[in-house]
């Protein structure tokens, strides 16, 4: 495990310690937690707008297959 130091807002820490004493969790674990949440979260959102990229980039290519199959007559 790697110890980390860092400054935390007074407020932040405040309500941090009233959430931490009716849970009754270790500090360490619940800041572990809420940074392993927060990186899933921002894990999502550039998975998200690497897709929308590249949905982007196929879109034109993508409309003009369908309307191809529009075209094309089902008839026997």
């Amino acid at each position: 495990m790697k110890t980390v130091s860092l400054k935390i807002d007074d407020s932040i820490f405040g309500e941090t310690e009233k959430i931490l004493s009716r849970i009754s969790i270790p500090r360490n674990r619940y800041i572990n937690e809420a940074i392993d949440y927060y990186n899933k979260v921002q894990k999502r959102q550039i998975l998200e707008k690497r897709l929308k990229v590249e949905s982007g980039l196929v879109k034109k290519d993508s409309m003009n297959i369908l309307k191809d199959f529009e075209k094309m007559d089902y008839a026997d």
